[in-house]
This record gives structure tokens, C-alpha cells and sequence, in this order.
């Protein structure tokens, strides 16, 4: 098959890999732009970009995906399948109407689980003890299409949303296999999203990291884990912000009633804060302009001492 494929973000990169050592035709890669980054604004094109160019295939990159620049530029590589995953732009029924067989999009959940931008974050914010990808064919609606593949990955207590995006996207680059060989036998079904059980997963945005150390230990090490790599936790400290990259739970802490946010040990054996239930020991933190450090070694270059409260201005 003649393949057109969509993908910006890095969870995209294994599965175009999959797709340049298949047996099909990349005739394509539609990313975005290239956009101004680092101190100094060069302009820098995706990581998807960056694989495309190594394997020399073609790259589009337009502002607008639904511009009739863009649908003449699509019509015209008289592609059977495009391949969509991470891509960042909302594709019009135009569009979608272009390949010859049809539109399939890779997505990070276990669809109508966590339709939307950040399936991954919200999946482990929420506590959720498994994830997984699913392969739908793809209509105008966000993420609403009916299912063609879906396979589950469990969420281990450990895992970071940037340590479940890199098995994610293994297990997307390997379902997409699957899927095309289905797709190109004809011998697939399309089974509709159940619309009573979706949960919606909005794009990350700052205030999400925020620490409300009212909130139980093991809702807040959800959060932590699951705002990783931006916005990130973070916290207050004597007018700072304290940034918490690792934390774990503990249920208990000797002889102890605190308020939510007190810090209840700070010595060479940790950094412990109390919650609206339970404890948290926080072992990597940075605060604001500092270096990102283990908690045995922020206490020796910075004053924190039981009683003190974080979150507190």
C-alpha cells in the first residue's frame, strides 16, 4: 500500500520506523513546521522531521493541513492509507476523504477512554492501573472513530507518563504492523466506541502541576508521576517554587498529626511532607533557579526543617 503519514511528537517515531522497514511505501511525511527553540531561537523541526530525513523520504510541513494548497499537494501522491498519530492539527472530512481505502489514527489509550491531546498524563493522574493504544478508523470527530485494533499495556506503580509513553509507543509501532496487515487482506471489522463510557483527556496545561497538599499521598505521587515531563509538580517554598520530580508514599509517620504540606522530617534519611492522607518522601526535587537534586543532597545546600509548611507563600 501507498502510505501518507501524520506525526509530529516523538511517541510517532517507532511506528513511521515500523512503517519505513514494512513492505509498504512511505510515499510521504506530513509533520508541523519547524518552530523556534532554545536560548538562542534557532528553528528546529520535529523529532518525526529528524527520521524522515535520515531515511530520505519526503516531508510536508504546512501551516494549515485543510488549505486547498495542502489538499491538492495530498490529492496528487494518490495515496490508500494515511497514517496518523501525534500529528497536532485537526484533519477536515476533505482531507480525511483522500486515501483510497482510508484514514487510521494510532492513539494512546483504550479508546473512548481518554479521547483528546494528553491520554498518557491523564491516565496516571487518575490513578489508572492500565492504558494501551487503539487503532480506530479515523472520522472529523476527536478520537470518536470506530475501533479497528486495541491492545492493553498495564500502568506499573513506577511508571512516569514519560516512562508509559516510551511503552506505548513500542506497542503502537507493533499493533500498527498488525493493522496493516489487516487492512491489506481486507479482513478487519470496525467496531463503534461505546459514547456512555468516554472520558476526555484536554490538553496539559500549567496550573495541573500545582500540589494541593490537601489531597491524599497517593493522588499527589499520581500527579507528580503523571506531569512529567511539563508542567511538571511543584510546590511553594519561602516564596519559591519547589519543583518534586520523585516521591513515594508512605502511609504512616511515627507520632505524628501535621498539617497538609508540613514538612515531618528533613534530615539525611529524607525529605517527608504530610498530606490530606498520608505521607509523601520526596526524593528528587529543584527549587526555583537551584539544580534538580536528590532529596539527601538539596538538604545539605538548603535550610528545611520540620514545621516547616510548603505550598505556603
Amino acid at each position: 500500500m501507498k502510505i501518507i503519514f501524520f506525526g509530529s511528537s516523538h511517541f510517532a517515531v517507532l511506528s513511521l520506523q515500523a512503517l519505513i522497514e514494512s513492505k509498504h511505501e512511505v510515499a510521504c511525511v506530513v509533520t508541523q513546521p519547524d518552530k523556534q527553540k532554545g536560548r538562542h531561537l534557532h528553528f528546529t523541526g520535529t523529532d518525526l522531521k529528524d527520521t524522515a530525513l535520515q531515511a530520505k523520504l519526503k516531508i510536508f510541513q504546512p501551516e494549515d493541513i485543510n488549505s486547498k494548497e495542502s489538499l491538492k499537494f495530498l490529492k496528487n501522491l494518490e495515496a490508500d492509507l494515511f497514517v496518523i498519530i501525534a500529528y497536532g492539527q485537526i484533519l477536515s472530512q476533505e482531507v480525511l476523504d483522500i486515501p483510497k481505502i482510508m484514514p487510521i489514527n494510532i492513539h494512546a489509550s483504550l479508546l473512548p477512554r481518554y479521547r483528546g491531546a494528553a491520554p498518557i498524563n491523564w491516565a496516571i493522574i487518575n490513578g489508572e492501573k492500565k492504558s494501551g493504544i487503539t487503532i480506530i478508523y479515523v472520522t472529523p470527530k476527536l478520537d470518536s472513530g470506530p475501533v479497528i485494533l486495541q491492545e492493553e499495556v498495564k500502568i506499573e506503580d513506577k511508571d512516569t507518563a514519560v516512562s508509559l509513553e516510551e511503552k506505548l509507543s513500542r506497542s503502537g509501532a507493533r499493533l500498527l504492523e498488525q493493522a496493516l496487515v489487516k487492512i491489506d487482506n481486507r479482513d478487519y471489522r470496525l467496531i463503534d466506541q461505546d459514547e456512555a463510557k468516554v472520558i476526555f483527556a484536554p490538553k496539559m496545561k500549567k496550573e495541573v502541576g500545582l500540589i494541593d497538599w490537601n489531597a491524599s499521598a497517593a493522588d499527589i505521587h499520581n500527579q507528580i508521576r503523571g506531569v512529567l515531563p511539563w508542567p511538571g509538580a511543584f510546590t511553594g517554598l519561602r516564596g519559591k517554587i519547589l519543583k518534586i520530580f520523585q516521591a513515594e508514599i508512605l502511609s504512616i509517620f511515627p507520632n505524628h498529626r501535621p498539617v497538609p504540606g508540613e514538612v515531618v522530617r528533613a534530615d539525611k534519611a529524607g525529605i517527608v511532607a504530610a498530606c490530606g492522607r498520608g505521607f509523601l518522601k520526596i526524593n528528587e526535587l529543584q527549587l526555583e533557579a537551584g539544580k534538580r537534586m536528590s532529596a539527601q543532597n538539596f538538604i545539605i545546600g538548603h535550610k528545611l526543617f520540620p514545621g516547616d509548611i510548603l505550598g505556603k507563600k
